[in-house]
């Protein structure tokens, strides 16, 4: 009887990880893709950027208005639907006649995001509350896998089959993640659903009245602002003279990505040993090195820069997070949405922004914009943790998995 319950649980674990993994196959896939796109359509950086802002901004669009659904209908009930529709999309995506089709298909795939970021956090903690840290840290691990694996896989059918392909695979991975989520993803029994729906709507409301959080919201605009941007530009920065890095090879450098797998770990530990504001001290060092090291042309440096930039942001992200329930004080699943939504509008400002930059000054101006915005996130974080004395870790960390 014990060995069935523990294979039930290792199957919940896995399905749990399941999701986070294809939910995250589809929001950056076309980085690697974005030199290719704008060869195909003939058009500028900027607009074949949209394919990535398309995917954020639908997901800042919907996470609250999710989230009260699933408040409403339950948990499960919105997670499989939303797989199965994110793999939809993503195969419709492949019948894209133009970039307007291709940009409207990265937007509907961002509308089902949220189906599974903004609800399954809170399943885990309802339905294990003495094994979530488990559950949990499957999903997190799926969300950075399905981040890279995205990536990696849309660069090298890219290269290989054209870009159509590397949707259709894609899509097909959804499917069959959904249907194994469906299968092995227990059944919501501790639910209970709200009675009060508006009564988020009116906590989020009167989040908006509280600066601090509003500070942290800021600072994790300026997080996904940089990340977003810097990945979205430097694709076209290794697409070009000297290096001259086709889809495969621009899909490999997001190999970094998984960094995060190391890097998150230890930026917690760092956080509870020497408190909020060193903590992102040390992150903002760490990127604006990266961002400095990414200008030396040297394949190998430019991707080393890349990965210490993209560790830096990781202990951001993480830092931001946890300040998030500190500074909530109440309705603190309310607060995480206000900070979802912030979150994923500043990597659809970031995609498209940093354009400007790009074509007036190439890669060193997209340098000169992101370490400005590093400055400014740190800016945020000491109006959002000021009087952070004896505070205390609180309410559910945010799921922003990049």
């Amino acid at each position: 009887m014990k060995a069935k319950v523990e294979r039930s649980f290792a199957l919940t674990v896995f399905a749990a990880m399941t999701a986070g993994a294809c939910t995250f196959l589809n929001v950056y896939c076309t980085q690697p893709l974005l030199p290719l796109l704008q060869r195909t359509f003939k058009a500028s950086e900027v607009q074949v950027s949209l394919t990535v802002g398309a995917v954020t901004l639908s997901v800042a669009l919907m996470a609250p208005v999710v989230g009260v659904l699933a408040e409403t209908i339950g948990r499960k009930k919105v997670i499989v639907p939303a797989l199965f529709a994110m793999a939809m999309a993503s195969l419709l995506t492949a019948t894209a006649q133009g970039l307007q089709a291709l940009v409207f298909w990265r937007f509907a795939q961002g509308l089902f995001v949220p189906g599974v970021i903004a609800v399954i956090i809170a399943y885990i903690n309802e339905e294990f509350p003495g094994r979530a840290g488990t559950v949990m840290s499957a999903y997190v691990t799926g969300t950075v896998f399905g981040g890279f694996l995205g990536r990696f896989l849309s660069g090298m059918i890219a290269t290989h089959w054209g870009w159509r392909p590397a949707f259709v695979v894609l899509g097909g991975l959804d499917l069959l993640g959904a249907l194994a989520v469906r299968q092995w993803l227990p059944l919501a029994v501790s639910f209970v659903p709200a009675k009060h729906v508006w009564r988020s709507v009116h906590d989020t409301w009167g989040h908006l009245r509280n600066p601090r959080l509003l500070a942290v919201c800021g600072m994790g605009f300026t997080v996904l602002f940089t990340l977003v941007g810097a990945f979205t530009y430097a694709s076209f920065y290794l697409a070009r003279p000297p290096f001259k890095l086709s889809p495969a090879e621009l899909g490999s450098v997001f190999f970094v990505y998984l960094l995060g797998c190391v890097v998150t770990p230890l930026a917690g530990r760092f956080l509870d040993r020497h408190g909020f504001r060193p903590t992102v001290l040390l992150s903002v060092g760490i990127s604006i090195g990266g961002l400095l090291l990414s200008l030396i042309p040297v394949l190998p440096v430019v991707i080393g820069g890349l990965g210490v930039f993209a560790s830096g942001v990781f202990i951001s992200q993480s830092a931001a997070t946890v300040l998030t329930g500190q500074v909530a004080e109440r309705a603190r699943s309310a607060a995480a949405g206000l900070y979802v939504t912030f979150y994923y509008a500043g990597g659809t400002v970031g995609s498209t922004a940093a354009g400007w930059f790009w074509l007036h000054g190439g890669w060193p101006s997209c340098v000169g914009l992101f370490a400005a915005v590093c400055v400014l996130s740190f800016g945020f974080s000491t109006l959002g943790g000021r009087s952070l004395a004896g505070a205390e870790p609180g309410g559910p960390r945010v799921d922003t998995a990049i």
